[in-house]
């Protein structure tokens, strides 16, 4: 079975919700995943915006939620939840707004890109304090045994 990701929520490459964006109640959507690579001993998940601030002119990537130390064995996180709720061992690392946690999408000019991505990591990573999408991608080298992604797309306005 492939590794992969998915969203009961919304199709691969299709427009997220607005309840999942700053326009709405701003949570997490559900998330289902499978297919993790024999050996996998935690899960990372990173979820950006490449096209940040315009997708006709990007400057940089946004980073919206930093997860690491996700279970092997997890099969995906519910809507809506908390940094509390996390799965036992999960750590929150720091999104573009500088806070732990989900930050929906809440682009300020056209349709961007949202990308869901999950890594398989043949360790527990230790714990990072205040990680950020950097250097978490620092302490996962040469430790990923498989990346699955999913793609999202929003623009403000949308339903």
């Amino acid at each position: 079975m492939a590794f992969q990701i998915s969203s009961p929520a919304f199709e691969h490459n299709a427009g997220i919700p607005s309840c999942f964006t700053c326009e709405g109640d701003d949570v997490s959507p559900e998330l289902r995943w499978s297919g993790a690579p024999e050996g996998t001993r935690s899960l990372a998940l990173i979820v950006e915006d490449p096209d940040a601030p315009d997708p006709a002119a990007p400057k940089r990537v946004f980073v919206h939620w930093v997860l690491y130390n996700l279970p092997a064995n997890s099969t995906g996180l519910a809507e809506n939840i908390q940094t509390d709720r996390l799965p036992f061992g999960t750590k929150a690392g720091q999104n573009g707004w500088q806070r732990a946690g989900y930050g929906g999408p809440c682009p300020p000019i056209g349709r961007h890109r949202y990308f869901f991505k999950l890594y398989a990591l043949d360790i527990e990573l230790p714990d990072l304090g205040d990680v950020d999408k950097l250097r978490l991608l620092d302490a996962m080298e040469g430790h990923v045994l498989g990346q699955a992604e999913f793609i999202g797309t929003y623009q403000k306005g949308d339903q």
